[in-house]
């Protein structure tokens, strides 16, 4: 997934001290809200819909650039991502994941959270899939 900005970002605020924060902040900061729309209650029940903070969970890699950040997620760096992907993706073809990525404030002063993005994938099918 990719995602712009429309205007530049003031560096004082949230996103501004994300983006050119230390990776151990980005850490404590980068969160994903997964969301089943449609499937098997064990895929839902297995997913939720609590906010998680990716880099304490899994392993992120982040690559700062003057006109971007880029942010790897290592899905298999964590054996419980790893049993829900597995599960998940058993199901892929026949269910409705939405997903929002945020950075969590954790002072008044933060607020509002701000979302970087949202994705829905809609039975995604991985046969189809263009090799790189």
């Amino acid at each position: 997934m990719y995602y712009a900005a429309e205007k530049p970002v003031n560096k004082d605020s949230l996103l501004g001290r994300f983006i050119d924060g230390t990776d151990a902040f980005r850490d404590a900061r980068f969160k994903l809200i997964p969301s089943i729309v449609e499937g098997y209650w064990m895929v839902k029940r297995a997913v939720g819909t609590r906010a998680c903070l990716l880099g304490k969970a899994v392993t992120c890699n982040y690559l700062r650039q003057d006109n971007f950040l880029e942010i790897d997620v290592d899905i298999g760096s964590s054996s419980v991502a790893r049993s829900i992907i597995g599960l998940v993706l058993g199901y892929v073809t026949s269910i409705v994941v939405d997903l929002a990525i945020l950075v969590e404030a954790k002072e008044e002063k933060e607020l509002p959270e701000y979302i970087l993005g949202t994705v829905r994938l809609n039975r995604v099918n991985p046969e189809a899939a263009v090799p790189i």
